[in-house]
């Protein structure tokens, strides 16, 4: 009986384990998001064959988005995460020959380590070895070595964001590989930075060879293999601690509600150094990585969502996005927030704003983001780190309501990872829901008891 237990809860601890590993990874905000990884080998030469790759291309999507199949040739990369951008310095790709493979040559990007190719002469291979790593190259080279949609030094825009420029693409030349469906073996172990840790990808899989056609459409080509790998993002793989807070405030209530203290570590933390914002950043050590102004938070990110103003038929929201890093711009930044009132958004006034229809019956989630002429890039901590707008929404008359924190989003992303939240017993409250108090409701109580007494004293 007692082994019988003990293999119960063996069994119970993996599948809660596995339970959480699969949650970690799972976005629900953008279920579908991913960065998918496509191979398309183009043709074969006498030791190997010319690979196409693609790199976020989902399947289902592929028809629906032109993009995908339009005049691909070498390693294309689409960002199919609607609102996590990948930054500078830019995505890098890695994995694991099978074989003895070698990259003769390759366009659009490069290998940064050509490794030992002492066993050649004559013609020297581009990247010798077995773990290859690829970055983009950067803009402005030579056309030669361009190929389309290549050299933004690995910058991604997220899908929802700017769907063209959240493409990239390479080509590479591939030897000692096999020349033929049969022999030729895939790939193993691949990995993605983006530019940080966060993706984990899957093993590759054959899928049905990908189809191309000519640039007037009268012409039709199919590619010799393709496979896909699908890297998905975790927050959890990058940091224990969150990277942004909220903080709430109302105008019905003098209270604000701070982010939750060490919501992104706390100063004691030998991983975060962080200076008063009254010191001189100058004075500060150069060999740190970060540098955070010192705040109850330590986060990076504060995102201040301040409900303004109630009027007849709307209310208003400003929303103020405050950068605490010393050393980082956040440039295409992205903004996330799920309320049930934004299926009603009437006006946005200095951000652009993008509804995320994430149900068909339900319209709670939106995306806010700059405007590339105004504040599309978030500077650095100090007098101009931060950004603002107010937004305008509709009420529903019929069920619109400013009590128990309504008029308070319940989740914040911003870049793609989630914001820490006050707890919900601290928000800011309407003058007529103050707390309950014993010693004010018992007063009337004591008096009604009183005058009973004294009626029932004069009785006798």
């Amino acid at each position: 009986m007692e082994l019988d237990k003990l293999k119960f809860s063996i069994v119970l601890t993996i599948f809660s384990a596995m339970t959480v590993l699969y949650a970690v990874a799972y976005d629900p905000l953008d279920p579908h998001g991913s960065i998918n990884i496509k191979w398309d080998i183009l043709s074969w030469t006498p030791d190997g064959y010319v690979v196409i790759t693609l790199l976020a291309c989902i399947e289902e999507l592929r028809q629906e988005y032109s993009v995908c199949i339009e005049e691909l040739a070498a390693v294309l990369m689409n960002n199919f995460q609607m609102y996590r951008q990948i930054m500078s310095p830019g995505w890098t790709l890695g994995w694991t020959w099978a074989k003895k493979e070698v990259i003769w040559s390759m366009v659009g990007a490069q290998a940064t380590d050509q490794g030992d190719c002492s066993n050649f002469k004559g013609n020297i291979p581009h990247c010798c070895t077995r773990n290859p790593t690829v970055v983009d190259l950067l803009p402005g080279v030579p056309k030669t070595q361009q190929y389309s949609d290549c050299c933004k030094g690995g910058v991604l825009a997220s899908w929802g964001q700017e769907p063209t420029a959240a493409v990239s693409s390479f080509q590479l030349s591939v030897g000692l590989s096999g020349t033929s469906n049969t022999t030729v073996a895939l790939p193993q172990n691949f990995f993605l930075l983006g530019p940080g840790p966060g993706y984990t990808c899957s093993a590759a899989t054959i899928v049905s060879p990908s189809v191309f056609f000519s640039s007037d459409g009268k012409r039709k080509t199919q590619a010799m293999m393709s496979w896909t790998v699908t890297c998905s993002y975790s927050q959890m793989l990058v940091s224990k601690n969150p990277s942004c807070c909220v903080s709430l405030s109302s105008f019905y209530n003098s209270k604000i509600t701070p982010c939750p203290s060490c919501s992104c570590g706390c100063q004691n933390n030998e991983n975060t150094s962080c200076v008063m914002s009254n010191s001189r950043i100058s004075s500060v050590v150069e060999a740190s990585t970060s540098m955070l102004e010192c705040t109850s938070h330590m986060c990076p990110i504060r995102v201040h969502w301040h409900v303004k103003a109630n009027y007849k038929e709307y209310w208003r929201v400003k929303i103020t996005v405050t950068n605490f890093n010393y050393r980082k711009n956040f440039t295409l930044w992205t903004l996330v927030a799920q309320h049930p009132n934004l299926n009603n958004v009437t006006r946005v006034y200095s951000f652009l704003y993008k509804s995320l229809m994430l149900f068909s019956t339900l319209n709670d989630t939106a995306m806010f983001y700059g405007n590339k002429k105004n504040n599309d890039k978030l500077l650095e901590a100090g007098l101009n780190g931060n950004v603002q707008s107010e937004i305008l929404l509709g009420k529903d008359m019929s069920r619109f309501t400013l009590e128990h924190g309504w008029g308070f989003p319940s989740r914040i992303y911003f870049d793609g990872d989630e914001c820490m939240m006050p707890p919900p017993d601290s928000y800011p409250s309407l003058p007529n829901s103050a707390p309950f108090s014993p010693t004010a409701s018992s007063t009337p109580a004591i008096f009604l008891i009183l005058i009973l007494l004294a009626f029932w004293c004069s009785l006798f």
